[in-house]
């Protein structure tokens, strides 16, 4: 449950998000003292705020305790859904590989690298591989696109969208009727399924996770929702580490509940930074090591001689490896052995 349904002054509403607390189980924890030091109010008001919270939540059991506990799910259930689950593909054979098969529902995965190695050509690659129609073997779903840097252009999407469908009609049935067939499965149609918001402050960042539990639910086809990048306002302005780290700790544990309530796949852009190690200067992605955790899956993508290579760098359940991959004219694809450094875009 979010902050914004408790039945408080906009006024107190407005402090909590903007100190960190965006939902309800963020006060479950938090004492009277804290809240009023980090509100900057009595300790009286804190305290009846964390009572009007404690009300809300609806936790309250007759044995004194706060949580509800769910279903249990066996562990051959999980196993037997794994098996069979969809993923959804970035277009590079090798690529799906070490991703186990493509990107996964239910989970969070950060792709990270240097500016020009093709973050946001896989966003929105998978933007538009996410509408895959089932018969083709794909989840024929929706996505959210959260643009952050401004970099997410509207005529490359029609690019990538073009050769998506184009791709899934020449591996069609052999029937000269077939293109006739498919009125749906077109380009524009692409396009009008990928939801864009452009987010230009880490309170507008934080205030759209926190509404997009609302807008999933009225739009139930959402399986992909992609940040690029999580990274640029948090980046910026931020005196308070304390209040960066409970920030950023707070939008990661909502991406991953929506991932795992409405069973869509989070895939989150990250940034590199410099980071000083045994006597020299050593690029890492941005947000720290705490950050890293927040993660299911982290793919680091760079450059090897003249071609881009992705690793996988941290999995629950898959073997670090590489495979290397081309950003070209139709997206990203498998990459050739005589592939040239091309700059088509900036990621």
């Amino acid at each position: 449950m979010e902050i914004n349904t408790l039945p408080i002054s906009a006024s107190t509403r407005g402090k909590l998000i903007s100190t960190g607390y965006t939902s309800l189980s963020s006060l479950s924890s938090i004492s009277p003292s804290r809240l009023a030091q980090d509100l900057r109010i009595q300790e009286s008001e804190a305290v009846e705020i964390l009572k009007v919270a404690s009300v809300n939540c609806g936790v309250g059991n007759s044995d004194g305790t706060r949580a509800i506990v769910a279903g249990a799910q066996t562990a051959w259930d999980m196993l037997h859904e794994e098996e069979f689950a969809r993923r959804i593909t970035t277009s590079c054979e090798e690529f799906d590989q070490i991703l186990g098969g493509g990107i996964s529902l239910k989970e969070v995965t950060e792709f990270g690298g240097v500016p020009g190695i093709g973050k946001t050509q896989m966003g929105i690659q998978l933007a538009v591989n996410v509408q895959i129609p089932v018969d083709y073997g794909g989840l024929g779903g929706k996505a959210i696109y959260i643009d952050t840097e401004g970099s997410f252009m509207v005529e490359r999407a029609l690019q990538i969208a073009e050769a998506c469908v184009e791709d899934l009609l020449d591996n069609g049935p052999a029937r000269k009727d077939f293109r006739a067939s498919q009125p749906n499965l077109s380009a524009k149609n692409l396009l009008r399924d990928i939801f864009y918001f452009r987010v230009c402050s880490y309170t507008e960042q934080i205030a759209l996770v926190n509404y997009l539990e609302k807008f999933i639910s009225e739009h139930k086809e959402v399986k992909a929702i992609i940040v690029d990048s999580v990274t640029f306002h948090f980046r910026q302005d931020f005196q308070d580490m304390a209040l960066r780290t409970r920030l950023l700790s707070n939008m990661a544990l909502k991406l991953m509940q929506l991932a795992k309530k409405f069973n869509l796949a989070v895939v989150l852009m990250n940034q590199v930074t410099t980071k000083y190690c045994d006597g020299s200067f050593r690029l890492t992605l941005a947000l720290g090591d705490s950050w890293s955790h927040t993660c299911t899956n982290r793919v680091i993508l760079y450059w090897e001689g003249n071609e881009r290579y992705a690793y996988m760098d941290k999995s629950p359940s898959l073997p670090s490896a590489s495979a290397p991959y081309a950003v070209t004219s139709k997206g990203i694809r498998s990459s050739a052995s005589n592939c040239k450094r091309i700059k088509l875009m900036q990621a």
